[in-house]
């Protein structure tokens, strides 16, 4: 088998994986998300690292719903560029700064009755536990996606010894290993071919899809990202500039 295929196996086991054990999880965490924006909150959703990319799929994207809320730091999702300004190493430091994450926290003037959708594979990194921790003082329910199959084998490196899965009110599973990545080619010492960020990515718009669900159900009409790319760009630009107006009301109203 080619290592291309060898990859898709891997992918398409995390990925049932996670669909079929951790369904009813999502399910909760959609529940929640739909009890903040059905009263006019927010759901925050925040990632270091490339926990960010799920974070900063939640809205605005094609079939998003209005209400999500990422938050983005460049300090720790720009190290892309590895050397120079915002590289891997400034990365490496700012995330394990213990009262970075409350500070990042005080900037968004939270509401009890928001939520938090953290991100996180290892969830062990102080920033990301200081929001997590931060989150549940102020008293927003915390959604946790990670690995407990690695975060329940590493220590946490924050002063509370608490790991995301300890900490969130709700924690999924994602069940990518220990180390992420999960293919061994011959003559190699290390494994290649994570799989945690897609994971994460389909556990978050698994949850936004079923958040309008049950919106929906409750005969709450969520408001929803259009595609501009289609033959019908000025519908969806109409759409879309309505949506972030409700968002900035309700921002606005804090």
């Amino acid at each position: 088998m080619s290592i291309v295929q060898q990859y898709r196996r891997l992918l398409d086991e995390k990925l049932a994986l996670v669909f079929d054990n951790q369904e009813a999880q999502i399910g909760s965490a959609a529940e929640v998300c739909a009890d903040s924006i059905g009263k006019g909150k927010l759901v925050f959703t925040f990632g270091t690292g490339h926990g960010s990319f799920a974070a900063l799929e939640m809205f605005p994207r094609t079939g998003t719903v209005v209400g999500f809320r990422p938050i983005v730091e460049s300090t720790m999702i720009s190290f892309h560029r590895v050397l120079g300004d915002m590289g891997a190493r400034q990365y490496r430091f700012i995330h394990a700064q213990e009262g970075y994450g409350k500070a990042i926290l005080s900037s968004h003037q939270t509401d009890p009755d928001d939520s938090m959708l953290i991100f996180s594979h290892s969830g062990i990194n102080a920033v990301t536990m200081d929001i997590a921790l931060g989150a549940k003082e102020i008293g927003m329910t915390v959604i946790g996606v990670t690995s407990i199959p690695h975060s329940s084998q590493v220590p946490s490196r924050h002063s509370s010894g608490k790991r995301l899965f300890e900490v969130a009110d709700i924690a999924i599973d994602t069940g990518a290993p220990l180390g992420d990545a999960g293919i061994a080619v011959d003559g190699l010492e290390d494994s290649v071919g994570a799989t945690s960020t897609s994971v994460a990515i389909a556990v978050g718009q698994a949850i936004n899809a079923a958040t309008a669900e049950k919106l929906a159900a409750r005969g709450y009409e969520p408001m929803v990202m259009v595609s501009p790319n289609t033959t019908d760009k000025v519908r969806a630009n109409r759409q879309n500039d309505l949506n972030y107006a409700e968002l900035w009301r309700r921002l606005s109203s804090r």
